[in-house]
């Protein structure tokens, strides 16, 4: 590197200082492994999106490091004062620009501008009067696109051709949002016109096709049928045996078909024979043949044959009709195929015909040449473009280049361009929050970054988003999904927000210490809830089956069984559903009980004792057991806080991360922030309700 860089230590890698013009014009001399991204996406950020597609070159929807650089030293050739683009000036004044071809030509381009605007008065100029022009300019006839708009078109003529063009080629939209025609249409239109004119003098002159054009796609449009109807009865002659079979207008071979819809046109008809078959029989051209082609062979027999033919036609005389009308056929196989052709011959060679000498040239060299005349303002259109492109880079390349060279903006709590906003959910402000397009396709990526990630639907004004914000602090025992709460854009817009999924990672080492002791509660409080609602659970069947006995009215007293409850020998389990005293209780059970009581006792009493022998050291047995118990939950969090970065969040919405980009814990602190206790605060009583009976009520 021969530029002198500085660089600033954040997140885990140095990262280079963009402070100075000379930093943007040398960012080809910076390593690009220095670089903290090497692409992002023109979507999903917090920036100008123009300006983005601007410096997209390949509109392929990613700026890469290639693209910038081109960027920076495009500005770079073009200003001299680069002060207004360090403090991203939303103007651009002309003593401003760069003693260069392409700065004199914005600088006359900026005048022009202020001129055509109304604002001659003013000594610098802003989007709002380049985008007004822009504007103008796109309305205007020649705006320097290349399209000719079909209203455009002065001459009648040339104005019906070129409807005929777009007709069959297509129109295109022009810079004004008007149909047109460009230099591609009017070329292939002419081109493909040419040689379907060409091909029609060939039939009439060459092929001898002049009178014989009619009945050639006559014979072309039964061709098939007819050899087939012949090769059939050849076959019926060699064996009459296979004339059934080869008629397929059997009733059992129609029994499949008698209870659709029949159509003529298509269908089972087409596909049969086009005439019953039998050895060595004609082809009848009346009410015998196929109802389906009885239509084709009535053209036949008047295009092709004499009006007076007989009723049907041999083989022989089939064969000498196909060598009259062979050459026709063969020219109308090589018929052109395209847009242009399927206007048809008539159209295009009426087209021709209004011409001088009959042909197309001079129309094509017209709308041609108002193809080039529209061109001719490009340059003008292109200063303009370049006006604007300038202007917008000036405002915003400096705070893209701290955004994607280095993430000066997100270490420093400037807000980058990837946070989208701020959630505000169970107490905290979670600032580091991120666009997604998909959190099922985003979520195994961003778990790599080791960190608590939670993806929220954001909803307003009945648009949703999803977006994915890094909890950084403070607690997780009531973030799951279902809960709400509010997203703030960067515009200040409140959305509401509903957690959709969450990927657990450990917040903070404090956080771990209490987690084993959290745990055991949770574990506590689920088994104790368990027990009580098995043991309601049961002594609801027992009282149930004590009052099925006692209602039903063959069952004995409960005198009776109490005294058969006394009698019973010991270790006899009671009646069940008998909450009366004198069951016998089974002394084995509670000698055990007892023993097992003494045992916990003593062993719980040997350890107390052994605590209190430490003495002085007992502070360091207590710390021993808290370490026991939380040492390993905090080893695990510690070296995953120290895994956590924003690399795979980031990778995982477009971006190519060349750094890890590290989530230390004090910046954690800063991304996720909780209230403050108040010392002011004062705690007031809780009123006493009065009771039912209390005079005071």
């Amino acid at each position: 590197m021969t530029h002198p860089w500085r660089f600033f230590r954040a997140g885990g890698a140095d990262q280079a200082r963009i402070e100075s013009a000379d930093d943007l014009l040398h960012l080809r001399d910076l390593d690009q492994k220095r670089w903290v991204a090497l692409a992002c996406p023109t979507r999903g950020l917090e920036f100008d999106e123009r300006t983005l597609d601007l410096i997209d070159l390949d509109r392929d929807g990613r700026i890469r490091a290639p693209e910038l650089i081109a960027a920076a030293e495009w500005v770079g050739a073009r200003l001299k004062d680069w002060q207004p683009l360090l403090r991203g000036d939303a103007r651009l004044a002309p003593d401003s620009l760069a003693e260069t071809d392409e700065g004199r030509a914005l600088a006359e381009e900026l005048r022009r501008t202020l001129d055509l605007t109304g604002h001659a008065q003013q000594s610098d100029i802003g989007l709002d009067e380049v985008r007004e022009r822009q504007s103008h300019l796109a309305a205007e006839r020649h705006n320097g696109d290349g399209i000719v708009p079909l209203a455009a078109i002065e001459d009648p003529g040339d104005r019906a051709i070129a409807q005929r063009i777009g007709e069959a080629m297509g129109t295109v939209a022009d810079a004004g949002g008007q149909p047109g025609i460009d230099e591609t249409r009017i070329k292939a239109f002419f081109d493909q016109a040419a040689t379907l004119l060409a091909w029609h003098r060939e039939g009439e002159a060459e092929a001898g096709c002049a009178g014989r054009r009619a009945a050639a796609m006559a014979v072309q449009a039964v061709h098939d049928k007819v050899e087939d109807f012949f090769a059939r009865c050849r076959l019926a002659s060699y064996d009459a045996s296979a004339a059934t079979t080869l008629n397929a207008t059997e009733p059992e071979q129609l029994k499949a078909h008698a209870t659709g819809l029949l159509s003529l046109e298509a269908g089972v008809l087409r596909q049969m024979p086009i005439a019953p078959v039998s050895p060595g029989a004609a082809l009848p051209l009346d009410d015998r043949a196929n109802p389906a082609w009885r239509g084709a062979l009535a053209a036949l027999r008047k295009q092709a044959l004499q009006p007076d033919f007989g009723d049907s036609l041999d083989e022989r005389d089939w064969l000498r009709l196909k060598d009259e009308v062979r050459a026709c056929r063969e020219w109308q196989r090589r018929q052109p195929t395209g847009p242009v052709a399927a206007l048809g011959v008539e159209v295009v060679a009426s087209l021709a015909a209004g011409q001088p000498g009959g042909h197309l040239d001079d129309v094509r060299a017209r709308l041609l040449k108002q193809v080039e005349d529209d061109r001719a303002a490009a340059p003008r259109h292109a200063a303009l473009n370049d006006l604007e492109k300038l202007l917008l880079l000036q405002r915003h390349l400096l705070r893209l280049a701290r955004n994607f060279v280095s993430f000066e903006d997100f270490y420093e709590g400037r807000g980058a361009i990837f946070q989208a906003g701020t959630l505000f959910v169970d107490g905290r402000a979670c600032e580091l929050c991120v666009d997604v397009a998909d959190a099922a396709r985003h979520a195994p990526i961003a778990g790599l970054a080791k960190a608590y990630l939670v993806y929220v639907e954001c909803e307003r004004l009945n648009q949703k988003r999803t977006r994915v914000a890094v909890v950084s602090a403070g607690d997780v025992d009531f973030l799951f999904v279902g809960r709400n709460g509010l997203f703030y854009d960067r515009d200040g817009h409140d959305w509401d927000a509903r957690i959709v999924k969450v990927i657990e990672n450990p917040i903070s080492v404090g956080q771990a210490f209490l987690s084993p002791y959290k745990k055991l509660v949770r574990l506590v409080e689920e088994q104790v809830a368990k027990r009580a609602a098995a043991s309601d659970s049961t002594q609801q069947g027992k009282l149930g089956a004590f009052a099925g006995r006692v209602a039903t009215a063959d069952q004995p007293p409960v005198a009776t069984a109490m005294a058969a409850n006394a009698a019973a020998p010991a270790g006899t389990p009671p009646p069940a559903g008998l909450p009366l005293p004198g069951r016998r209780v089974d002394v084995g059970t509670v000698a055990a009980l007892g023993v097992a009581l003494g045992s916990i006792s003593t062993v719980i009493v040997g350890l107390f004792g052994r605590f209190i022998e430490l003495g002085w050291w007992i502070p360091l047995g207590v710390l021993g057991i808290v370490l026991s118990i939380s040492g390993p939950s905090m080893l695990i969090a510690w070296l995953k806080l120290r895994q956590r970065s924003l690399g795979p969040i980031l990778d995982a919405s477009g971006w190519a991360i060349n750094n890890r980009m590290k989530l230390s814990t004090r910046l954690g602190t800063a991304l996720t922030k909780r209230p403050r206790p108040v010392p002011q605060a004062v705690k007031l009583a809780v009123p006493r309700r009065p009771a039912s009976g209390d005079a005071a009520a």
